[in-house]
């Protein structure tokens, strides 16, 4: 069973400068809800309540999000806003939250090896801070249903444009089902003629606690980096790991088009506005 969700949000943010200058990225506000919100309801809605976020420095807002903050609820309390003072306290127990920071910016691999003695001998699942999965069955839950049946690592992967390959993670393998590949290959940003499929990492994994040693042996890589996808090749020459391709749609918030793009999708599926937004955009779009 997996217990435990893992959550790096210690990138800079670079892409979404100047904003992200004095605001953590994982912080940026999908209409009013906070990206990593959605990502921490999407390890409770998995149903894992112990949750250790890899933070670093600037980014003190994401902690003070899931804190209590007895004056605003003693403040809603005394309006009477119940609504409000409900969602607030619900924010501030919906799960076990703890915090690392990662002392430099040194790569995914490295940020996940900061959660070795949080998470001890057990797998457990790592949840990318900017990324917002749009489905019914929560996809960590998805991974960690597949890791029940098959054993070993479980990676989260989508279908991008064969042109667009050279931007993420891509795996190989064996088919095994609809849904589920048994990897024999990761290469991180591979060039077209290189990548062995158009089956893109979607942020979303399930580890075995053997993926500690191999971040250890694995040098730095892309953009003078630990990738974690270089110590999953490691991982796979020790064990088996699988590619289960997700049904759901991924958000990258760290993206500005995306970001421009989830908002509105999210919008539209906001009942107390759906209506007037949809129809202020039709009027922007006919003009």
């Amino acid at each position: 069973m997996i217990r435990k969700a893992v959550i790096p949000a210690a990138g800079l943010g670079t892409r979404f400068l100047p904003a992200t200058k004095s605001m953590p990225k994982e912080m940026l506000p999908i209409i009013d809800t906070p990206t990593i919100q959605y990502v921490v309801q999407e390890a409770v809605d998995s149903g894992i309540e112990d949750i250790l976020i890899i933070s670093g420095k600037g980014k003190r807002a994401i902690e003070d999000h899931f804190d209590r903050n007895v004056e605003l609820e003693s403040r809603l309390e005394e309006k009477e806003d119940l609504m409000w003072f409900n969602e607030m306290r619900r924010l501030a127990d919906m799960a076990n939250v703890h915090f690392v920071r990662q002392k430099e910016a040194n790569g995914l691999g490295d940020a996940i090896y900061y959660a070795r003695h949080h998470v001890g001998n057990e797998p457990f699942a790592v949840l990318l801070g900017d990324t917002i999965m749009d489905s019914v069955i929560p996809v960590t839950q998805q991974l960690m249903d597949t890791y029940e049946q098959f054993g070993g690592s479980v990676i989260a992967v989508e279908e991008v444009p064969a042109n667009k390959v050279n931007r993420y993670g891509i795996v190989g393998g064996k088919t095994l089902s609809d849904t589920i590949l048994e990897l024999t290959t990761l290469i991180e940003k591979p060039a077209i003629d290189l990548a062995p499929s158009n089956l893109a990492i979607a942020g979303r994994y399930i580890l075995t606690p053997e993926i500690f040693n191999t971040i250890e042996q694995t040098p730095k890589g892309k953009n003078n980096e630990i990738q974690l996808t270089d110590s999953l090749l490691l991982l796979l020459k020790r064990e088996n790991i699988y590619a289960h391709h997700i049904e759901g749609k991924r958000h990258d918030i760290g993206d500005k088009l995306d970001y421009l793009k989830t908002t509105v999708e999210f919008a539209l599926k906001r009942k107390e506005f759906a209506e007037p937004f949809r129809q202020f955009l039709i009027d922007i779009l006919n003009k």
